[in-house]
């Protein structure tokens, strides 16, 4: 198990955030865009419990290959950030895993793109996201509260507010105000399901 611990904020642009990376010597890791797949049991006994599953598959636009995987998420503990406890394990493939968690009693009650840009600062990961409907953000996911701030300090964000909700929560919000009923949240020139 592992624990994460990361800050959120919401931007206007990517770009000043970019020139701020290659100024302080980050390096450039991947650009994917991720299907992202939220399960639960038909009770909300996850969603209930303030836990999640995910199944993520990624198509790499550019830089090193990320594997799918499968992620459980725990409950939210207590910190400045956003911390909770958090299972990660590659997939050889996202949709097998679909398949395999649905026929084990497990619903997808959301799924939504997102484009990541992941950047190395230091001890810290800084991924560059953008979703449909949501936006442009940037999360700084590192080993320590510490080190999160010296990356949001070095990257000129120490001013802004940080954003405490998660995308799925956000999402959903947006599905239920909306009458979203299939709950699939994609950019505007995607084609095809989400798998």
């Amino acid at each position: 198990m592992s624990t994460e611990l990361e800050a959120k904020f919401k931007l206007d642009s990517h770009d000043v955030l970019r020139d701020a990376l290659r100024a302080c010597g980050a390096q450039h890791l991947s650009t994917v865009i991720e299907e992202n797949h939220i399960l639960d049991r038909n009770d909300g006994a996850l969603h209930h419990a303030g836990c999640a599953l995910r199944v993520r598959g990624c198509d790499t636009c550019a830089g090193t290959p990320k594997p799918d995987t499968l992620t459980y998420k725990g409950a939210k503990m207590k910190s400045r950030f956003k911390s909770r406890p958090e299972y990660e394990v590659h997939v050889s493939s996202a949709r097998e895993t679909l398949t395999i968690l649905q026929n084990c009693g497990f619903a997808v009650t959301l799924s939504f793109q997102k484009k990541r840009e992941s950047w190395r600062l230091d001890d810290c990961l800084v991924e560059l996201d953008e979703l449909p409907i949501l936006g442009l953000f940037v999360e700084i996911e590192g080993p320590s509260e510490s080190a999160i701030q010296t990356a949001q300090d070095k990257l000129g964000l120490g001013d802004l507010a940080h954003v405490h909700r998660g995308y799925v929560g956000m999402l959903a919000d947006y599905c239920r105000d909306q009458n979203v009923s299939d709950r699939v949240i994609r950019f505007q020139c995607s084609q095809g399901p989400l798998t």
